[in-house]
């Protein structure tokens, strides 16, 4: 039980750490949530406090694309379907806010496929 609430604070220690340095940034903010069987993601303005543009492997418009929501596929096609719906709202540069995850796998994924769809961060 001690070890589980250590690595939790850990956890949520190191989501404050990277979500306090991405908004010294001044721009918006994407955020990444990760699941087992899903992904989100969202991009948020944090001085009006509303989310912007969102994303998941639950949109009813990949619903017929994504077999499996928690695989690296499956983040590409978020990220992708992120950043051209960031595009129709006029949003180019975001931060990017990792969370508690690593930059690597379904994350990493879907960050170069919003890159690739015209975000910059």
């Amino acid at each position: 039980m001690k070890l589980e609430k250590t690595l939790k604070k850990q956890k949520s220690r190191r989501s404050f750490r990277i979500r306090n340095t991405v908004r010294k940034t001044g721009r918006y903010r994407l955020s990444v949530y990760r699941s087992n069987n899903h992904i989100y993601a969202q991009i948020i303005d944090d001085t009006a406090g509303a989310t912007l543009v969102s994303a998941s492997t639950k949109d009813k418009s990949l619903a017929g694309e994504i077999k499996v929501g928690g695989n690296i596929a499956a983040a590409e096609k978020v990220g992708k379907l992120l950043g051209e719906r960031a595009a129709e709202k006029g949003i180019k540069e975001v931060a990017f806010d990792r969370g508690p995850y690593r930059y690597h796998g379904r994350v990493a994924a879907l960050a170069d496929a919003a890159r690739q769809a015209g975000l910059d961060f």
